[in-house]
């Protein structure tokens, strides 16, 4: 009985473990706090450098009035 229960186990747990593979979890993945501020500088990098550039065709776009 043991040995049979011993079977049974290790084939239960590897299809558990398939199917953990095949349905992902909708949780969306940890982001450190490090992370989290690393990108925010980065942002904020990328959107400083991107109102340079959108501040840019305005003053052509006014010159061309002109």
């Amino acid at each position: 009985m043991n040995r049979k229960k011993r079977i049974n186990e290790t084939l239960k747990s590897r299809q558990k473990r398939k199917n953990a593979k095949l349905h992902k979890s909708s949780k969306p993945r940890y982001i450190s706090k490090a992370e989290r501020e690393k990108l925010a500088q980065e942002q904020a990098l990328t959107s400083d450098g991107s109102e340079n550039t959108e501040s840019k065709p305005d003053t052509e776009a006014q010159a061309a009035e002109l």
